[in-house]
């Protein structure tokens, strides 16, 4: 079974910067792909970003290139993935989940995915 957390959000003032966690565990680690969405009030969920964790390749959607930078550790039984977010403005309050799933993120992209963590707010605001 695959267990999912993420930390690290919390409060910003625009033009800041946060770092999110996810840390995943209990698959092969090598096999899977791990992406963080968002989902912001009155939205629908998007896509930010991926990584395969086989060869660390990572994939973007386009709008979050550039301030965003998804990164990973291995561990000898978990997997940790970040989500770096520098320049945060107010339109990206949201909460931010992260998920895995077999694959990597050439095919997989923000396609479905079955293993997902609570999420954790992310909140910009002056």
């Amino acid at each position: 079974q695959v267990h999912v957390v993420e930390s690290g959000g919390g409060f910003v003032q625009p033009g800041g910067s946060l770092r999110l966690s996810c840390v995943a565990s209990g698959y092969t680690l090598s096999l899977y792909a791990t992406a963080w969405f968002r989902q912001a009030p009155g939205k629908e969920r998007e896509g930010v970003a991926c990584i395969s964790n086989s060869d660390g390749s990572t994939y973007y959607k386009d709008s979050m290139k550039g301030r965003f930078t998804i990164s990973g550790d291995n561990g000898k039984k978990t997997k940790t993935v970040y989500l770096q977010m520098n320049n945060l403005r107010p339109e990206d309050t949201a909460v931010y989940y992260c998920a895995t799933d077999y694959g990597d993120c050439s095919v997989r992209e923000f396609g479905e995915y079955g293993n997902w963590g609570q999420g954790t707010q992310v909140t910009v605001s002056s």
